[in-house]
C-alpha cells in the first residue's frame, strides 16, 4: 500500500488540554486535504468517546480519507476502520483473524528487533520511533534518531511511518532518512491552515 506522507494523529488527551474536541480537529485537518487520520484515545473508551470516534469515521468517509483506530480492534471493526496496534496490544496475527478481509493494519516498533519481527507480521505498514524526544507518550522508548532510522530502513519493504517529536522543521530530514510517512501528534495544531502547511511540507513525497 501507499500511505499519505502526512499522517495526523488525533490524541484526545492532548487535544483536551488545548481545549479542542477531536471532532473539530478532524474537520479542520480533513478540510485541508489529509488522506489519513488516526484516532488515539488512551483512557476509558466510554460511550461518549465511541460516539466521537463514530463522528470522525463518518467525516473521513466523506473526505475519502482512511480512518485509523489506535489500539482497539473491536472499535475498528464496529467503525469499519483501519487498525493501528502497539507492542502491548492484541498481536497483529490475532487481530488479522478477527478483522474483516482486506482491512488495513499498522504496527508500532521501536528498535531493530521489533522492526524485524514486525516485518514478519501480517500487517500493511510499520511505524518506527520515537525519532526525536517526545512529550506525547508516557515512558517513551529510547530515541531512534535520524541515523537509526536510516540504518533500519532497509530491514523492511513495507511502508514505514516515522513517529515521535517530528516537527515542521525536522520533517524533511526524516523523509530523507527513509520514512515514507510522518506521524504528527504534538506539532499538530487543530486548524486548517496549520494542516495545509504540513501537507505542503510533505508534498514532495507524493
Amino acid at each position: 500500500m501507499k500511505l499519505p506522507a502526512f499522517y495526523p494523529v488525533l490524541d484526545t488527551e492532548l487535544l483536551a488540554r488545548r481545549g479542542v474536541t477531536a471532532t473539530s480537529a478532524a474537520e479542520a485537518v480533513l478540510e485541508a486535504g489529509a488522506g489519513i487520520l488516526q484516532f488515539r484515545h488512551k483512557g476509558l473508551f466510554s460511550r461518549r468517546v465511541f460516539a466521537e470516534a463514530s463522528r470522525i469515521a463518518v467525516l473521513c468517509r466523506a473526505a475519502n480519507a482512511l480512518f485509523v483506530m489506535n489500539d482497539r480492534a473491536d472499535m475498528a471493526m464496529l467503525l469499519n476502520a483501519a487498525l493501528h496496534l502497539g507492542q502491548d496490544d492484541l498481536a497483529p496475527a490475532d487481530a488479522r483473524r478477527i478483522m474483516p478481509p482486506g482491512s488495513i493494519i499498522g504496527f508500532s516498533t521501536h528498535n531493530e528487533q521489533q522492526l524485524r519481527a514486525g516485518d514478519r507480521e501480517p500487517v500493511d505498514y510499520l511505524a518506527i520511533g520515537p525519532i526525536f524526544p517526545t512529550k506525547s507518550k508516557e515512558n517513551p522508548d529510547p530515541v531512534v534518531g535520524l541515523e537509526g532510522l536510516r540504518a533500519l530502513r532497509p530491514l523492511t519493504k513495507k511502508p514505514l511511518v516515522a513517529i515521535g517529536g517530528i516537527t515542521r522543521e525536522t520533517a524533511r530530514a526524516v523523509f530523507e532518512a527513509g520514512a515514507d510517512s510522518v506521524a504528527v501528534i504534538s506539532d499538530l495544531d487543530p486548524d486548517r491552515a496549520h494542516a495545509e502547511e504540513w501537507l505542503a511540507i510533505c508534498s514532495f513525497r507524493k
